[in-house]
C-alpha cells in the first residue's frame, strides 16, 4: 500500500514561511511528477507547483517567485518552501504523485491527507 505523508503545516504571520515536506512510502514502483495543491474554503482545489522527476518545475502565477519546489527522489520526497506569505494563501495543502506501485504497475494519482495553512496576524 502506498501513502503520501505530509508534514509542516501550521499557523504564520503574514510575510512569514513555512516548509512543507510528503514523503511517498509503501510498495513504489516509480513516481513521475510530484505536486503541491491547495483548497481554500468555499473554492476548488487548484494547483500550486509540481515537479518533474528530473527537476522541471511548474508554478501557479499566484505564487511564482514566492514558492519553491523541490524533490529528493533517494527519499520519494517533496518540498515546498513558501516566503513572503500572504492570508490569501490560506488554505489546506494537498500532496500529489504520479506513481506506479510494484502491486499496480500502472501510474496513477495518490494523494497526501493535507494539512492546513493559516496565513494571519
Amino acid at each position: 500500500q502506498v501513502q503520501l505523508v505530509e508534514g509542516g503545516g501550521g499557523l504564520v504571520q503574514p510575510g512569514g514561511s513555512l516548509r512543507l515536506s510528503c514523503a511517498a512510502s509503501g510498495s513504489i514502483f516509480s513516481i513521475r511528477a510530484m505536486g503541491w495543491y491547495r483548497q481554500a474554503p468555499e473554492k476548488q482545489r487548484e494547483l500550486v507547483a509540481t515537479i518533474t522527476k528530473d527537476g522541471s518545475a511548474n508554478y501557479a502565477d499566484s505564487v511564482k517567485g514566492r514558492f519553491t519546489i523541490s524533490r529528493d527522489n533517494t527519499k520519494n520526497t517533496v518540498y515546498l518552501q513558501m516566503n513572503s506569505l500572504k492570508p490569501e494563501d490560506t488554505a489546506v495543502y494537498y500532496c500529489n504523485a504520479d506513481l506506479a506501485s510494484n502491486r499496480y504497475p500502472s501510474y496513477r494519482d495518490y494523494w497526501g491527507q493535507g494539512t492546513q495553512i493559516t496565513v494571519s496576524s
